[in-house]
């Protein structure tokens, strides 16, 4: 989720990255002066929650769920990754990995560093090193993902530097689960939805994208983002409850893909013209060239977005945000932009609001308010499709986790910004504890992790492993 390349703003510092926590109710930014965490549980208002001037020039920063755990890697010092407790102000722990980390990912069981030819898992609880994935294809874009669901822990990355293969990794069990032939060129991105149920990918040429099904790896859907140019897909996001699909490059669109599958009796039940000309070309598909056919089969966008500036790169996601389904639109140019997302009809999604993510809270509202990108509230023929009546209150869930550690696999519970209970982890007796590291040496020096037994022992082979330094 990372943007690779940097923007220029106005009155602000340049914009090393950007990334979305897993339930996408927070948005991470790294800077040339430090990094700053925003919550995005409003349409209206972007609150600054956390601003750190600490370490320059940051281009990875990951925040897990809505907790106090935020992971930093600046360019100062690529090779080491330190972990916060953000609202205390406190350094947990901080490990030096033999070359520059690429790539971090987190869930509530497993916290994952990416290297170009090297993968370390360590368990979140305690920050042990349980697995290292020595001499993994080069991986110079430190592509891969971790399902954010830890009963299905899974961790995805390529499996060839030249084609498209995907290996699919438990990284509770710690055992290679499958790989996939997903295309034929290299990957370009790769993402996992909620439950850790499906996969989807991307490949350099950005005109295709495929969703697998896991831990089978079966091909479920197939969409055909364009014809006519190669992009580069810069990130994909699955909504929570995995019947969309967001994708973004480095045009100005955004696309929206449905996950449905069309059976026997859809033309009936809705004979428009679209449906009988669908119905024609799948009639038709079966005298053509398999290439050919193959496209003509593929599924186009249910629904895009227009950006107003192209040639930047782009993170997005796809959120419940006011009990509403919207698009998150984050830009290397520094701003975030909220669309409504119409889930019956599709379209072109409308522009809500757009929020400057640099300056003070008084500039950016006043940037806000006038930089002439925020429309008027969306029509009614928009709020018809999704106010559904209902028999009793509304409350928004998120599948696939649980506060036990997913011990109950697909257990419900409220989404954040709805939640009664104390999902927000801030308590030093919460969530995360991190014993084995403030247990260490209170002298500060770095000491040398010493797996010897089972599953954590790494050969001599491979090198000297991280380093840890506890505070």
């Amino acid at each position: 989720m990372e943007t690779g390349e940097g923007a220029d703003v106005p009155g602000g510092p340049l914009l090393c990255c950007a990334s979305f926590n897993q339930d996408s109710t927070s948005l991470a930014v790294g800077t040339k002066t430090g990094y700053k965490l925003f919550s995005v549980t409003s349409v209206d208002k972007l609150d600054c929650i956390h601003d750190s001037a600490e370490n320059p020039d940051v281009y990875i920063v990951e925040r897990l769920f809505s907790s106090s755990l935020v992971v930093v890697v600046g360019q100062a010092m690529p090779r080491r990754m330190n972990v916060y407790h953000f609202k205390k102000g406190t350094e947990i722990c901080n490990y030096s990995y033999s070359n520059t980390i690429l790539a971090v990912r987190l869930n509530r069981q497993r916290l994952v560093v990416c290297l170009e030819e090297s993968i370390y898992i360590h368990n979140i609880k305690d920050m042990k090193l349980l697995k290292t994935l020595l001499n993994t294809p080069p991986n110079p874009a430190g592509l891969c993902a971790l399902s954010i669901n830890h009963s299905n822990s899974y961790l995805a990355y390529p499996g060839n530097a030249t084609i498209g293969e995907i290996i699919v990794y438990d990284a509770n069990n710690l055992s290679t689960v499958t790989m996939i032939p997903a295309h034929d060129s290299p990957l370009a991105a790769i993402t996992f939805n909620a439950s850790g149920t499906k996969l989807a990918s991307a490949s350099e040429r950005g005109t295709v994208i495929r969703v697998f099904s896991i831990p089978e790896g079966l091909r479920l859907f197939e969409f055909r983002r364009g014809m006519k140019r190669y992009v580069t897909i810069s990130s994909l996001s699955f909504s929570p409850d995995a019947q969309f699909l967001c994708a973004s490059s480095n045009t100005e669109t955004v696309h929206i893909f449905k996950l449905e599958h069309h059976g026997p009796s859809g033309e009936e039940e809705s004979p428009t013209w679209s449906a009988y000309v669908g119905k024609m070309f799948s009639a038709a598909s079966s005298y053509l060239p398999a290439q050919v056919s193959g496209m003509m089969n593929q599924d186009r966008a249910f629904a895009t977005v227009r950006l107003q500036t192209a040639g930047q790169k782009h993170v997005c996601a796809l959120a419940t945000i006011q009990k509403l389904p919207r698009l998150l639109v984050a830009s290397s140019d520094g701003h975030l932009f909220i669309y409504n997302v119409d889930p019956q009809e599709g379209g072109e999604c409308t522009l809500v609001h757009s929020h400057r993510l640099f300056g003070t809270d008084e500039q950016r509202q006043e940037v806000d308010g006038s930089d002439g990108m925020t429309v008027p509230p969306p029509c009614q023929s928009y709020a018809a499709t999704v106010a559904m009546p209902v028999s009793g209150p509304v409350t928004a869930t998120l599948t696939g986790y649980s506060e036990d550690g997913g011990a109950k696999k697909g257990e419900v519970i409220p989404e954040h910004e709805f939640a009664a209970g104390p999902v927000c982890l801030d308590d030093e007796t919460e969530f995360p504890p991190i014993n084995w590291c403030r247990a260490g040496s209170g002298s500060g020096r770095a000491r040398r992790l010493r797996e010897g037994n089972g599953q954590a022992e790494v050969s001599a082979a491979a090198g000297p492993g991280p380093q840890t330094k506890s505070n």
